[in-house]
């Protein structure tokens, strides 16, 4: 799965990337993400092609009455998404989650006691994205719109079973030709096959964050 991540490019460097104006790029992009703090991140939406948004990272369904489901939500397996009652009426809501890279901790023995913690991105990529999905849910209580996502996760590929090899799976990582096939809603088998190389580099042997 992935629920730790970071940006660290700057508002220049990701109006550059996308051939955006820089005046469309928030200048709070960058950061360390752990998914289970339901942190503000960067995203392009299908709903504003030309800009970079700032989204709830844990998807709320916009029928939920609270925010406890997106504990569940932070990523959405890419081989249910059209069963799951929270994916499958918004599986054309596609977003494109920044990212300079991702975080994994290998399991060095059957408890987990020890393990290793690696960085992990697209070999001679800077700046990449997850494929996600949105959902605009507002608050009942202070009538507050939030705008939420989900990261499409698949199975892990040989690098990341080696890495991940507790749940062996791994984001979609989104080659950057195909990024705006994603947003203009490309099928979902289709998304199956972009399998771009990673690299992974061990950073210590530090327990997860949470």
């Amino acid at each position: 799965m992935c629920f730790h991540s970071q940006q660290q490019k700057s508002p220049q460097e990701i109006a550059k990337r996308f051939n955006f104006d820089i005046n469309n790029v928030p200048v709070n992009v960058t950061g360390v993400y752990n998914g289970f703090d339901f942190p503000k991140t960067p995203v392009i939406s299908n709903d504003h092609l030309n800009k970079v948004q700032l989204f709830d990272w844990g998807l709320i369904p916009s029928w939920s009455t609270d925010n406890e489901i997106r504990k569940f939500t932070l990523n959405a397996k890419i081989e249910t998404l059209a069963q799951k009652p929270s994916f499958k009426d918004i599986i054309n809501n596609r977003c494109l989650i920044l990212s300079s890279g991702f975080f994994e901790w290998q399991w060095r023995d059957s408890k987990g006691k020890e393990k290793r913690k690696y960085l992990i991105k697209p070999i001679g990529e800077e700046l990449f994205t997850f494929a996600g999905i949105w959902s605009e849910w507002t608050n009942r209580e202070t009538r507050e719109v939030h705008k939420t996502y989900s990261i499409i996760t698949t199975e892990a590929n040989e690098l990341m079973r080696e890495i991940h090899n507790t749940t062996k799976r791994m984001p979609v990582i989104l080659p950057k030709v195909n990024e705006f096939d994603w947003l203009n809603a490309i099928p979902i088998p289709e998304v199956i096959k972009f399998n771009p190389e990673l690299e992974a580099t061990e950073i210590n042997s530090a327990p997860r964050l949470f």
